[in-house]
């Protein structure tokens, strides 16, 4: 008797914990709060002990000015009086006393005026010069409290682009970024092992999947190519060729579906115009079957992405368009350009009336328009919900809408 299977290994846990021990005293943490406290009362005092610095000095020139004699008396054979100051007083000997006595006064206050001038401008000087001190310091020093914040948005957009390996693996105090930081960590880790799990099963599904299909289809094919072989026999068997198959194309959708719901890690430059191309080619036959005109111009427009998934867009579109088409004089329009920095493609074509209220629901799994679940032989169902998952793997967007006199326009953007 064959012995089970070991069940599969989990993946390795963190070496890192995030769970610090807490410390008897929670408030002498160097928390952030305390931090910028302690750093802008800091800023302030120094500022103003500058500033109240600056001021004295100031003050003190201008006491030293304002108390300097207005005129001084020369001597000779008669006293003289004059000033640099104050011109009116020297001419004191045509003036009476009490017209000098107002013209000293006048003098000396003119000339307080003058100093308290020069302190309130070289006081607003200063401290304008101290503000853009201020605020320069205070921007280098916001930068450097706020660098582990860049770091973990660094990080973050590093796993937005699908590499879950990254870490920030924070350093420095016990603060409320070092514990973001932690639990950003632990969360990137669970979700890196929730991924790990999903690949793995869809390798395995793949592989458990696909085999027995194509076992099936095989032994199918050899009973149908026997020449002896009753008709009843026959019909069966292309019967259950045709329900093999689409189950075939069942499971290689939601296998392409799981696949492409996460980013693209590896891009290449992919030119939107070869790809349509390549897809209208593989449709003519069954456009021409249908009697579907395709046309459209394809501009060249390159795009980072994976071709395989690129080509998938552009392959279940315009075979949808075909198969969902009017009996006759149908036509399938296929356009790709540049517009306002994005590559777009638009695929349009005639067809049934298609409600706006049902566009939404066209893009979710195994829906279609009208049309039941089984019974079906256009497709799985899964043709736009890859297409939307593609489109959004690579950073864009698909929107349709309805066109007037029935029919969809298909507009999917991408980023170049």
């Amino acid at each position: 008797m064959a012995a089970a299977p070991a069940p599969p290994q989990a993946p390795p846990k963190p070496t890192w914990d995030p769970r610090r021990a807490q410390t008897p005293f929670p408030w002498l943490r160097p928390t952030i709060r305390i931090r910028l406290t302690l750093l802008y009362g800091g800023m302030f005092l120094i500022a103003g002990i500058l500033l109240l610095s600056i001021i004295y000095l100031l003050a003190a020139q201008a006491i030293s000015t304002g108390n300097l004699p207005p005129f001084k008396i020369a001597g000779g054979e008669a006293i003289k009086v004059t000033s640099d100051d104050c011109p009116a007083v020297n001419n004191a000997t045509n003036l009476t006393l009490t017209e000098f006595n107002s013209a000293i006064s006048a003098c000396i206050d003119h000339q307080r005026q003058v100093a308290l001038d020069n302190l309130l401008s070289r006081s607003l000087l200063a401290l304008l010069g101290l503000a853009v001190i201020a605020f320069a310091f205070g921007y280098a020093m916001a930068g450097r409290v706020l660098s582990p914040l860049g770091r973990i948005t660094r990080t973050a957009r590093a796993v937005a682009g699908s590499d879950l390996s990254r870490r920030i693996e924070l350093d420095g105090p016990d603060d409320e970024f070092k514990e973001l930081a932690d639990t950003f960590d632990d969360m990137l880790e669970r979700l890196q092992r929730a991924f790990t799990a999903q690949q793995r099963f869809v390798g395995n599904a793949s592989h458990e999947l696909r085999t027995p299909l194509a076992i099936n289809r095989t032994l199918l094919e050899v009973h149908l190519s026997d020449p002896n072989a009753p008709d009843e026999l026959q019909q069966l068997g292309k019967t259950l060729l045709a329900t093999n198959e689409r189950s075939e194309q069942l499971v290689e959708g939601l296998l392409l579906l799981a696949r492409s719901d996460n980013q693209i890690v590896e891009r290449k430059p992919v030119d939107l115009a070869e790809v349509a191309e390549q897809a209208i080619d593989q449709v003519h036959a069954e456009a021409e079957a249908k009697g579907v005109t395709i046309r459209g111009e394809q501009k060249p427009a390159v795009v980072q992405g994976n071709g395989v998934l690129l080509e998938r867009i552009a392959l279940n579109l315009v075979q949808n368009a075909v198969r969902y088409n009017v009996p006759e004089d149908g036509w399938v329009e296929v356009t790709t350009e540049i517009q306002h920095g994005q590559a777009v493609l638009v695929v349009s074509n005639t067809g049934p009336v298609v409600p706006a209220y049902e566009i939404d629901n066209l893009f979710e799994p195994f829906r279609r328009l009208r049309t039941e679940r089984t019974g079906s032989d256009k497709g799985v169902g899964l043709g736009l919900s890859i297409v939307r998952s593609v489109a959004r793997a690579h950073g864009g967007h698909i929107v349709a809408q309805p066109r007037e006199g029935g029919g969809l326009v298909m507009r999917v953007t991408l980023p170049v």
